[in-house]
């Protein structure tokens, strides 16, 4: 693990002992959220031409401040009506400028499903992306033993959502894979490095099963980027930086839509 990365989770281990304190289990499962129905991100993705998966982030430690000005509800109806699959909402606070306040209201925006992008290390916070209106949780492998893994994801099932793991190389890919996954992302930003580079995707396509809706994460910046990775089996591509650097993400991400569905 990096230094950026140690010094994430282990601010995540405050955080959440934190958070606990404050609002406890019981607490998150009287939510009037928690007893809603979500929409499946693997569906929409496998039904899609375009398969975009779009984000809400205002700054992240490798490229600081991305866009502070916009209101999450603009993006979130947007992205909608756009046409993504699905929408990332960032919910870490210290390093990259999100906040369980900003999932809540793109659920109230918007019917897309919505993945908690979140550094997982406590089952705490699963019960907490339920209660605040996400239908899929991201697993990082990186971070987590298969253990934990197996934990969380069968945790996510029980509530109701699908899991999306993301793994950076060979070795956590085949560290994590199991039944209780829904998607596999793979992230072409090496988490160690923060180097971005589409073969990752590339090569570890053949070696994640078929059962796997697959993701491509990061570094993905034009419709030819997705063209050249639609071979190698990927449904989803997540993009983030690429809209949420302009004044109108929502605007940003139906021009892109429309050059790949021309």
């Amino acid at each position: 693990m990096s230094s950026i990365l140690e010094r994430i989770v282990a601010d995540k281990h405050l955080e959440v002992t934190l958070r606990k304190q404050l609002i406890p289990v019981k607490q998150l499962e009287q939510s009037v959220l928690f007893e809603r129905k979500s929409p499946s991100l693997s569906k929409r993705l496998k039904q899609s031409a375009s398969g975009l998966i779009t984000e809400h982030k205002r700054r992240s430690p490798s490229k600081d401040c991305i866009n502070q000005n916009l209101n999450i509800q603009d993006v979130a109806k947007g992205y909608e009506n756009a046409g993504a699959c699905g929408m990332s909402v960032l919910t870490d606070m210290k390093y990259f400028g999100g906040s369980l306040e900003d999932l809540l209201t793109a659920r109230a925006s918007c019917e897309l499903p919505l993945l908690r992008k979140e550094f997982i290390i406590d089952p705490y916070q699963i019960t907490e992306a339920k209660a605040y209106g996400a239908d899929v949780i991201l697993l990082i492998a990186t971070v987590l033993s298969r253990k934990e893994i197996e934990h969380y994801s069968i945790l996510a099932q029980e509530l109701g959502m699908e899991v999306l793991l993301e793994v950076n190389n060979q070795e956590e890919l085949y560290k994590s894979i199991m039944p209780s996954l829904n998607m596999v992302g793979v992230n072409n930003r090496n988490l160690k490095t923060f180097e971005v580079n589409l073969e990752i995707s590339k090569t570890l396509s053949a070696l994640i099963p078929d059962e796997f809706v697959k993701i491509s994460e990061s570094g993905i910046r034009s419709v030819s980027d997705i063209k050249s990775l639609q071979p190698y089996g990927y449904k989803g591509f997540l993009i983030g930086e690429n809209f949420m650097k302009t004044e109108n993400p929502g605007a940003a991400a139906a021009d892109f839509i429309n050059l790949l569905n021309a």
